[in-house]
């Protein structure tokens, strides 16, 4: 068995985390979803499972609509979906990633 390990460095997560603000506040909000995109694509691809490097392929737009979708769906049943919101980020995020090899 090969090993696991996370390769990502400092550098890069303050330059992505900056990035990140700066999408956020420029944008008030509405490009939280780039955002979000930008933080998994560093995490997932600097990590390695089992000798096997991931990739992350979602983009900002498919989780925008998932977002609206989320959110009338939250509006509909007064708030209640909103308790299952965090389990479709994180299936979406699965959904999206992938070994590279």
């Amino acid at each position: 068995m090969q090993k696991s390990y996370f390769d990502g460095g400092m550098l890069t997560y303050i330059l992505s985390c900056i990035i990140s603000f700066f999408i956020i506040t420029f944008t008030f909000g509405l490009g939280t979803p780039w955002a979000i995109c930008i933080m998994y694509k560093w995490e997932i691809e600097h990590t390695v499972v089992e000798g096997r490097r991931l990739g992350f392929n979602g983009t900002a737009l498919e989780l925008f609509r998932n977002w609206v979708k989320w959110f009338f769906l939250c509006i509909i049943t007064l708030g209640i979906y909103g308790f299952w919101v965090h389990i479709k980020i994180l299936e979406w995020k699965a959904e999206h990633t992938y070994f590279l090899d």
